[in-house]
């Protein structure tokens, strides 16, 4: 891994590419890419040249916006469900609808039409919108979801947003209120946290891995899938509760970055919002 001096004075300008359904972003230390076949969804993050961190084993994975509002009679798979919200698409990956997509100047920009998780139906009434830019080598994203239905649900913890990474990073890592590291090495359901600092980050044995800079998380929740085969995961999500209701419309920032331990938590504890 390059060290933190490196990548904040190599001030690489970024190029944006389109190929075989994917928007691409490379600003020679950091590559992002977001697949237009699972609803512009972010699916790839790396090293400009190295592997990739981010999990896509279906729809639900990914890094992307989701939702949730009431208990509508739905079932996912035989399990009773709610009004959900996917940029990817449903579980049964049938993919959401990007309306709008451009990759110019070094920014990624995408509409999408989301899926209900559980139904597949593609839910006309929300609109999520994503502007996504490298800046040496962290990965700088604005979200914005807009309501335009009817319907008024009750508060939920809302994703903000859902991040799920390749399983051999398995140690989860904050700040706790008092500033000192914490580790976990969560299993299945959700285990819940509250950080101290506004970040998050998944690492290896190495303590080399993904961070993630989330100022408006008020929890944690995260779990790890180990089942030894292809659905193996770790998975992290900033939360918020809020409520989805007419008219509504919410909008947020986040970044990550890659790297080794203390050199991610020196840069995410001094990360200010972007200028777009």
């Amino acid at each position: 891994m390059k060290p933190l001096l490196a990548i904040l004075l190599a001030g690489c300008a970024a190029t944006a590419a389109a190929q075989d359904g994917w928007l691409w972003i490379d600003d020679g230390l950091a590559r992002l890419g977001v697949d237009l076949k699972a609803g512009a969804c972010i699916g790839w993050f790396s090293r400009s040249g190295g592997e990739n961190l981010l999990n896509t084993f279906d729809a639900g994975r990914y890094l992307q916006q989701s939702y949730y509002g009431d208990e509508d009679g739905s079932d996912w798979n035989g399990k009773p469900w709610r009004y959900n919200p996917v940029q990817g698409g449903s579980w049964r990956n049938e993919p959401s609808a990007v309306i709008e997509q451009r990759a110019e100047a070094g920014l990624i920009y995408a509409k999408t039409r989301p899926r209900h998780w559980a139904t597949g139906k593609v839910l006309s009434e929300i609109v999520m919108e994503q502007w996504l830019r490298l800046e040496n080598g962290a990965a700088r994203m604005k979200f914005r979801v807009t309501h335009k239905g009817g319907t008024s649900h009750a508060p939920r913890h809302q994703e903000l947003p859902a991040l799920f990474v390749q399983p051999v990073l398995d140690t989860l890592v904050f700040a706790g209120a008092a500033g000192a590291l914490v580790r976990k090495q969560p299993g299945f359901p959700n285990e819940y946290f509250r950080p101290g600092k506004g970040w998050a980050a998944w690492v290896d044995a190495r303590d080399q891995g993904i961070g993630i800079w989330c100022p408006h998380a008020e929890l944690l929740t995260c779990y790890g899938v180990r089942a030894g085969d292809r659905g193996d995961c770790s998975y992290l999500a900033p939360l918020r509760t809020f409520a989805l209701t007419p008219g509504m419309v919410f909008e947020y920032e986040t970044a990550l970055v890659i790297g080794a331990l203390e050199e991610m938590r020196a840069r995410l504890e001094k990360m200010k919002p972007a200028r777009w």
